[in-house]
């Protein structure tokens, strides 16, 4: 049993040593989490792949959820198996359209516009607290339909969420997680008599329809849209953006030759993904993975960071390659549960790194690199914060 404490900083600061020897010493391993359960963990590329698509890998919570609250939010896409998640996906595609995204540029540029205009103002800012959380947050919750006094609520309900119950404490994130979804049971029910163009009321519609969503699986899909769809983003253009003012002649690459945006989005979400662990999946019967007998109740998660830095797979994986050809990266996941939200994030990424490099040539971190702090937790990989001057 691998004993390694995920919430360490040392570790968060730069676990890839760590995967990579572990990598070398197999692909699967059994490890100790510090929420209190033993687990498979997935380091290599392929078998991380396989083990997201093996469908005797399940998604769904299992027994009775201790609290009413984890009820009301384990109904949404990721915390389900076909046929189920094929119905909740379909209803939400219906509303999350590409139409819809590709719609939302030129609101993106202007929230992107304002917030670099804030900027300006200032020498020195947390590059985090003034542009990388208010951007997505920002898009996602006009998205919804969310009041724009409600917006700042979300980032410490959204923090103690992610970085999970080992870090802020069971009572705490509890506390957080009652709190966003008494918030969201509220704005559907104000929202289901104020119908208006935005994704939450074509939810609300789908839901009263013959193709209905339940109660709690409206409410945990409008749970995981907030969260999924801004703390991922939050964390690619925190993340790429350290990775190019950590070394000056990436971001003088970038500013001199934006055809290489494309593709450098792309390596950031592979070397430096803002997802590091997927969530758990348990196995349904005893079958063997990547060499290894998996009982049933298993838990398996796959750790994204280390698959996407596979040397089977990727040519020197810890090079940062703009123009990385075939970068087959599962930052995103992959199979059923590929994110849904994938091109919106992508979307806001281009938009937020094109006018950045333009509107802050001399853009420079603030600290050495040694001095940032990486976000406990076991699922996200994100910065605290990015000291940065102007």
């Amino acid at each position: 049993m691998t004993q390694q404490d995920f919430a360490d900083p040392l570790f968060a600061a730069n676990p890839y040593p760590v995967y990579a020897e572990w990598q070398a010493e197999g692909p699967i391993r059994r490890v100790s989490m510090p929420r209190g359960f033993d687990a498979w963990l997935v380091t290599r590329y392929e078998d991380a792949r396989k083990a997201l698509t093996d469908p005797r890998l399940s998604k769904a919570p299992r027994g009775p959820q201790s609290h009413a609250v984890d009820t009301a939010i384990s109904r949404h896409m990721l915390a389900t198996d076909p046929p189920d998640h094929t119905r909740l996906r379909k209803l939400v595609a219906a509303t999350f359209t590409t139409r819809r995204i590709e719609a939302l540029r030129p609101r993106i540029e202007e929230i992107t516009d304002a917030l670099l205009d804030a900027m300006s103002s200032h020498d020195r800012v947390d590059l985090i607290d003034a542009f990388a959380f208010p951007l997505p947050i920002q898009v996602i919750c006009e998205l919804l339909g969310i009041p724009a006094e409600d917006q700042d609520k979300f980032r410490s309900w959204s923090n103690d969420i992610v970085s999970g119950s080992e870090v802020t404490g069971p009572e705490r994130m509890q506390s957080s997680m009652g709190s966003l979804v008494g918030y969201i049971r509220g704005l559907i029910e104000y929202r289901r008599g104020n119908l208006g163009d935005d994704l939450l009321s074509g939810l609300i519609a789908v839901r009263d329809s013959d193709d209905r969503l339940t109660e709690n699986e409206l409410t945990s899909m409008v749970f995981l849209l907030l969260i999924a769809g801004h703390e991922t983003t939050v964390n690619l253009i925190g993340n790429g953006t350290y990775l190019l003012l950590s070394d000056r002649d990436r971001w003088e690459r970038l500013r001199a030759d934006r055809g290489l945006l494309p593709g450098a989005i792309e390596e950031f979400l592979r070397y430096e993904g803002p997802v590091e662990l997927s969530t758990g999946r348990v196995a349904t019967e005893d079958f063997e993975l990547a060499g290894q007998q998996i009982r049933a109740g298993d838990v398996v998660l796959v750790a994204l960071a280390a698959a996407n830095r596979d040397p089977a797979r990727f040519d020197a994986p810890d090079e940062l390659r703009f123009d990385r050809p075939s970068n087959a990266h599962i930052g995103f996941g992959h199979g059923l549960h590929y994110c849904l939200g994938a091109p919106l994030a992508r979307l806001e990424a281009a938009i937020a790194f094109d006018k950045l490099l333009d509107r802050f040539p001399d853009l420079r971190l603030a600290v050495p690199p040694s001095e940032l702090s990486w976000r406990p937790g076991l699922l996200l990989r994100g910065l605290h914060d990015l000291p940065v001057t102007l």
